[in-house]
């Protein structure tokens, strides 16, 4: 049986044994670390859920207020108004349950994606960061996973972080047309039914992007996203010719509008592919690797476990989350 690390068996080779040494050295290192985030500096500064704020606290009076002239405002919402219609409805959760849930969420992503590896990816430091602040560098990893079998899936990717939507020319250097069509055609659909629901969200959403243009990237990884951008596409349709579908995770990582380091997280979208092997699309029913039943079953146990232990012991969850987030949320438990 073919094991992870650090769970295979010693290699007999010296060489090897070394390699295995160092490798299982910093694999343990970046465990550590990962501890070292979720515990001490969560002590320390009690800001866990940090980006998970704004999608609690959508504010349809104010969409984009908190958005404007500023690239780290809490609580700023920074995607399309269809997004704001689909996080809304979590503002009916009390904080701390939603922060419980959104983590769930997060690891039960995190597992369908790793799968065996899944430890090993918990040892990497955008990992450990994107489960503290909770972006949605992960479901955007979902969404892009799935979307070579469900094309309709990015729709999600254009409607948030909308350049990573580059990935969707995947199918058109592939001339898979019909695929492109539900892509894009999806999108549409949405972006028209918002427009006649609100087309002032759209006008605002526009603002916000250009009042934050000129703003600091404190943190964030160069070059800027008009470089990398050409970059990425250009990745995109060597990958399609090529039947390298773990070129559309790394492009629509690239193409991130700012890439913070925990938003290459959206790049573990490669890995069921990579299983694969490097040229995973030249073997038939490589579209399903990305297998959307494990992908529920691994929302059945960590969300359903999630809300199963909130209901057994609400008080310890919502002690734990408050003492986690109390930096973050102004407004209370």
């Amino acid at each position: 049986m073919d094991l992870p690390p650090p769970f295979e068996a010693l290699p007999a080779d010296r060489r090897a044994l070394r390699l295995r040494a160092v490798r299982d050295g910093l694999i343990v290192s970046g465990l550590l670390a990962t501890a070292f985030l979720l515990l001490v500096v969560t002590n320390l500064v009690h800001s866990f859920g940090y980006d998970a704020y704004s999608y609690w606290s959508v504010d349809l009076g104010d969409l984009y207020g908190r958005a404007m002239n500023s690239n780290f405002a809490l609580g700023a919402f920074r995607y399309t108004p269809p997004i704001a219609y689909l996080f809304a409805p979590l503002g009916a959760l009390p904080w701390w349950l939603f922060l419980w849930l959104w983590t769930a969420l997060s690891a039960a992503v995190l597992t369908w994606l790793g799968g065996r590896w899944t430890i090993v990816l918990l040892a990497l430091p955008p990992v450990a960061l994107e489960l503290y602040h909770g972006n949605i560098h992960l479901l955007l990893a979902v969404a892009i996973a799935l979307g070579f079998r469900f094309p309709w899936t990015w729709a999600f990717v254009l409607l948030s972080k909308v350049t990573p939507g580059i990935g969707v020319l995947w199918f058109a250097a592939r001339r898979e047309w019909r695929s492109f069509a539900i892509a894009v055609g999806a999108t549409a659909v949405v972006v028209a039914v918002t427009l006649v629901i609100q087309p002032s969200y759209w006008v605002e959403f526009a603002r916000s992007l250009e009042s934050n243009l000129d703003q600091p990237q404190t943190f964030s990884i160069p070059p800027p996203a008009l470089i990398r951008i050409p970059v990425a596409i250009v990745l995109v349709v060597w990958g399609a010719r090529t039947d390298r579908p773990w070129t559309v995770p790394v492009a629509a990582t690239l193409a991130l509008p700012i890439l913070w380091v925990h938003g290459l997280t959206v790049a573990l979208a490669a890995i069921p592919f990579l299983r694969r092997g490097d040229r995973a699309a030249a073997t038939p029913g490589w579209e399903r690797a990305a297998d959307p039943r494990r992908l529920l079953l691994c929302l059945a146990v960590f969300v359903g476990g999630a809300v199963l232990i909130a209901l057994i012991a609400p008080e310890a969850v919502h002690s734990l989350t408050q003492w986690a987030s109390e930096g973050v949320n102004p407004y209370g438990p």
